[in-house]
């Protein structure tokens, strides 16, 4: 018996860094498809300092967004109606089998839409693409005869999954808790040491294209002690706001068109965000250009313009999901925190002098998502790893997704 739980460990040991390799490589394949998408549609490479296309023209950005919005909607119809459905992560961590061409198709329309200017996140696309890699892997081994128990295959599927993300974002320990935090929900020395192992394989050839920077750009302020007391006004709001943010994301991805709609849907709410960047362009995208604005705003004369660009990016996000694209929740969520962090910083100056706006951004986005999403363990460390925190961050922004979960439950569990 232990020498059959011992060939297990071995192989299980060989899938890990393996994966890693194989997960990382498609996830840097995916951020290359993205970058060329943007050089395409919108003639512009996305980075910390550019967010956004704001050096084209206007009529440019809504041409690209319908243009992609358009191709998106032709190629999801076609894969709902021709081909054996696509299996959701969830569905694939209970035994259902991906179906490769299709996901891998799926996987790359989610980053073209994003890349040509679509209001949805790109995580989802890797994460697939990490689980489908790793059932392809699965089935080697067992053809190798090289045989696995059921917990270890469930426990590669969503370590691939962490991966995936650590891939594309460069965060390995969230990539970690993404696995034990949202998919498992259980923690053991095994899952974190497999799960970490493989995210930072992962985030490392990840990072041997876009380097190792910081995706969002935020100041060298340490966090101070009085910035508790805006922790204790910041954080059940986002925390309230968060958890309607799940409901709503819940309901428009089950009420999402599947069908013939979908070619006539998913256009018009691309022209309503093409429509919108002609003077908005921070709509377009996952939402990174979006907080990267109510990182950088020191101005109260920019509160109505966040909070109307909160507002648009909640209903255009939602919007697409029900229209029939298919993408992540995780950016968008910390984009509208950011800037309900922002406005809220913004308004409370006159009381709270020498606050800094980005901290307060930061607080937001990392509350919310963390409300939206359940998990703030993961949304503490993924806002620490994106934006390059220092160790400062760690009280305020735990004592706020605490606060923000806390708070979501009120909403969520109705």
């Amino acid at each position: 018996m232990n020498n059959i739980r011992q060939r297990e460990n071995q192989i299980l040991f060989f899938s890990t860094i393996m994966l890693g390799v194989i997960v990382g490589i498609s996830s840097l394949l995916l951020s290359i498809l993205l970058d060329m998408t943007e050089k395409i549609f919108l003639a512009f490479q996305e980075s910390v300092k550019q967010p956004v296309a704001t050096t084209v023209l206007p009529e440019q950005r809504l041409v690209s967004v319908l243009l992609g919005g358009m191709i998106a909607a032709i190629i999801w119809w076609y894969l709902r109606t021709k081909f054996k459905p696509t299996i959701s992560i969830n569905k694939a961590l209970t035994g259902q089998q991906m179906p490769p061409i299709q996901t891998a198709i799926h996987v790359m329309t989610q980053i073209f839409y994003v890349g040509t200017g679509g209001s949805i996140g790109k995580e989802l696309a890797p994460r697939e693409a990490g689980v489908m890699l790793s059932q392809l892997w699965e089935r080697l081994l067992q053809r190798l005869k090289l045989n696995l128990s059921k917990d270890d295959q469930q426990l590669l599927l969503a370590a691939a999954a962490g991966a995936g993300f650590a891939g594309v974002y460069s965060a390995p320990l969230t990539g970690m808790l993404f696995c034990v935090e949202m998919l498992l929900k259980k923690v053991s020395k095994k899952i974190v040491l497999v799960s970490l192992t493989m995210s930072s394989i992962s985030m490392m050839i990840g990072t041997l294209v876009k380097g190792f920077g910081p995706y969002y750009r935020v100041g060298s302020q340490y966090f101070s002690f009085k910035f508790l007391i805006l922790v204790i006004i910041v954080a059940p709001l986002c925390g309230l706001v968060g958890g309607l943010f799940r409901n709503a994301f819940k309901k428009a991805g089950q009420a999402r068109t599947n069908k013939n709609s979908i070619l006539w849907q998913l256009p018009v709410v691309a022209f309503l965000t093409g429509l919108i960047s002609l003077v908005f362009p921070q709509i377009m995208g996952n939402g990174r250009a979006l907080a990267q604005l109510a990182i950088d705003t020191t101005s109260r004369k920019l509160i109505w313009l966040l909070l109307l660009g909160a507002i648009l990016k909640v209903i255009v996000t939602i919007l697409t999901i029900k229209s029939g694209a298919s993408g992540g929740t995780i950016t968008p969520s910390i984009a509208v925190g950011a800037a309900l962090g922002a406005i809220l910083g913004l308004s409370l100056q006159s009381f709270l002098p020498n606050i800094s706006i980005w901290q307060c951004s930061i607080l937001g986005g990392c509350s919310l998502l963390a409300a939206s999403q359940q998990a703030p363990l993961m949304a503490l460390m993924m806002l620490f790893e994106i934006s390059h925190l220092n160790y400062s961050a760690i009280l305020p922004l735990g004592l706020g997704v605490t606060i923000a979960v806390a708070m979501s439950n009120f909403i969520v569990k109705k």
